[in-house]
């Protein structure tokens, strides 16, 4: 994208809508997506941190009013800087607490979608962090009312880590900050200043209760918390034009912090996932985003587990429709029959690979792999039909090229040549020398022997009307020459047979490989995901141990000892995922083998060696 575009926007009556040309740039990317959402409230310079991530000095409108200047939430897709194949989504929303907007939940509701789309989510704000600063973050302790992670939670689920494990890292950038980082005398880190803010207080009185709020909010939802703190760019008069300004006209602290928060977030801003390490590709954010708003506008709370099943139903008969069209159109680049089978079946492998590559980057959460087996069917099938019509091709060809050597004959046998005295003899020589002569035009051609075979079948009457009308054979030799042309009947026969033979053991190879295939690339996959889902879990155990810990020095020795709940039943979970990884690819194995044998039968005697060949490899 050169410039950014209005993603979601809201109409004359304030609901929001998604702009289809945006939707539409998203549906085409079809890589893994990093995206950072940038929240805060109006005239705070949010869109010029956005314009540095995207390596621009202009981009997303910066204001120079006291009117906010973005409205909606805008994109801006550009290539990862520093991780290849990963596209860099930045959402840049309209500034919080505008009052002239008049609508408060209009804001919640710009929050809340910013949280739930990004994997890094940016909260900008000036001056301080004080009480201030963070009762003007109320939005954060809204977030529990008006998004669920499942649709409905076990009474002994942690609430806290199931959000932690769903949503974004957090990073709060203060502008304009002119304090000094010490405490006590000693110099504190951006980092610590922020988690000093975020101390709660004792007592449990309603004053105390909503100073909390907040803070207990942010330190329990967002596992990885981050500071910047930037001094003023420049003075009031260049603030105006700050788009103009060249960097050496800008605060060097300023640039300094700039570029010490794009690396910060380059190097650990990951890709936007949801449930289960499911990683997003632009296709699928593009579908997620419709599915949030469509909730929103319906009056009910976006549900993510609601919405992994709806995109699911969206997206896997979609990835199904492209990677076929990937397929077809990989094999009619080189197709050109009649072709050898063993070549169209290297080019039938090479088109199966894109497209079981493109199905699973733009299929998502095909949990029972029903999507990818009716793409291994249609596969099957479009290839079966190709290898018909090469036969019917190579047919073709070889009956030309059989009526061009056996013209001679043909022409004989009009004319009655053969029906003399030793005309049999004559006859045999001919076809025998007219059969090597077609063998040496055809081959190695598909099909040559069976042409040869139905030939040779017809002409079988005509050579006992010949050998019955020669007078120079006697009856025994006769006889002889009777048994001869059976014998050399079932031979013929028998050579079309092992081409036959040939083809289907060729057949059961390309089974076994297409098998292989899906197999290999869906394990690869799932143990992406498995991994992803173990460094989630890992995040949220580290964030509660450490939440444990501030909450003991902090003392707050009862609720860090309700906390022990939390981590056991955490590390309870842990345990079983990784103790039934191995059954859960096992299942799947057997799902997929078992499923597939039905249009693939070449698979069946090798399907259970195969799965244990699998997970060999992955454990």
């Amino acid at each position: 994208m050169k410039e950014p575009l209005c993603l979601i926007g809201s109409d004359s009556e304030g609901q929001l809508y998604v702009l289809k040309e945006a939707k539409a740039i998203l549906e085409k990317i079809t890589q893994p997506v990093v995206v950072v959402s940038v929240v805060g409230l109006y005239r705070t310079g949010k869109s010029y941190l956005m314009n540095r991530l995207a390596g621009k000095q202009t981009g997303f409108a910066l204001g120079n009013t006291i009117e906010s200047k973005t409205k909606g939430i805008w994109m801006w897709c550009v290539p990862h800087p520093t991780i290849s194949d990963h596209t860099l989504v930045l959402l840049d929303t309209e500034g919080l607490g505008d009052v002239d907007k008049g609508d408060e939940k209009h804001d919640t509701w710009i929050f809340c979608l910013a949280v739930l789309l990004s994997s890094t989510l940016v909260y900008n704000s000036l001056g301080v962090i004080d009480n201030m600063a963070l009762e003007k973050l109320h939005y954060v302790s809204e977030l529990t009312e008006n998004i669920r992670v499942k649709a409905h939670m076990g009474r002994d689920e942690d609430e806290s880590a199931e959000f932690m494990r769903v949503f974004p890292s957090f990073i709060w950038t203060v502008r304009d900050f002119t304090l000094i980082l010490e405490k006590d005398n000693q110099p504190i880190t951006a980092d610590q200043y922020l988690e000093g803010a975020l101390v709660l207080r004792h007592g449990h009185s309603a004053k105390i209760e909503q100073f909390n709020l907040p803070r207990r909010c942010l330190r329990n939802y967002f596992a990885e918390r981050k500071c910047f703190v930037f001094p003023r760019p420049t003075s009031d008069e260049n603030l105006i034009k700050i788009e103009d300004l060249k960097e050496e006209d800008l605060d060097q602290r300023f640039l300094k912090q700039a570029e010490e928060f794009c690396s910060y977030v380059f190097s650990n801003a990951k890709p936007k996932t949801v449930t289960g390490g499911r990683t997003l590709t632009g296709t699928v954010l593009g579908s997620l985003v419709e599915v949030y708003v469509e909730a929103i506008r319906s009056g009910r709370v976006p549900c993510l587990e609601n919405a992994v099943e709806t995109l699911a139903q969206i997206q896997n008969g979609k990835a199904v429709e492209q990677a076929m069209q990937v397929y077809i159109n990989q094999m009619f680049i080189s197709l050109s029959l009649p072709m050898d089978p063993a070549e169209l079946s290297d080019l039938h492998q090479q088109a199966e690979r894109k497209a079981v590559e493109v199905f699973l980057s733009t299929s998502f959460n095909d949990a029972e792999q029903k999507a990818q087996m009716d793409l291994m069917g249609q596969i099957q099938s479009e290839y079966e039909g190709l290898c018909h019509q090469n036969q019917e091709e190579c047919i073709l060809v070889c009956k030309s090229k059989l009526t061009k050597v056996f013209a001679p004959l043909e022409e004989a046998l009009n004319e009655g040549s053969f029906m003399w005295a030793g005309g049999y003899e004559e006859y045999r020589s001919t076809v025998k020398h007219l059969t090597q002569e077609y063998r040496a035009y055809t081959d190695g051609q598909l099909m040559n022997e069976d042409v040869l075979t139905e030939y040779l079948t017809e002409k079988e009457k005509f050579a006992k009307i010949i050998l019955a009308a020669d007078q120079h054979l006697t009856e025994a030799e006769q006889e002889k020459e009777v048994e001869r042309l059976r014998m050399e009947a079932v031979e013929q026969r028998q050579k079309g047979l092992e081409k036959q033979n040939e083809l289907q053991e060729q057949m059961l190879k390309d089974q076994q490989r297409t098998y292989e295939q899906h197999m290999d690339q869906l394990m690869e996959r799932m143990e992406r995901e498995h991994k992803r889902a173990q460094e989630d879990n890992e995040r949220v155990m580290q964030a509660k141990l450490n939440e444990q810990r501030v909450l003991l020095e902090q003392g707050f020795q009862d609720k860090a000892n309700q906390m022990n709940k939390e981590i056991e039943g955490l590390m309870r979970e842990m345990k079983n995922n990784n103790d039934s990884k191995g059954s859960a690819f096992s299942k799947v194995v057997g799902t997929v083998g078992t499923a597939a044998s039905l249009f693939l039968p070449g698979i069946v005697p090798k399907a259970i060696g195969i799965g244990a060949s699998f997970l060999s490899r992955l454990f």
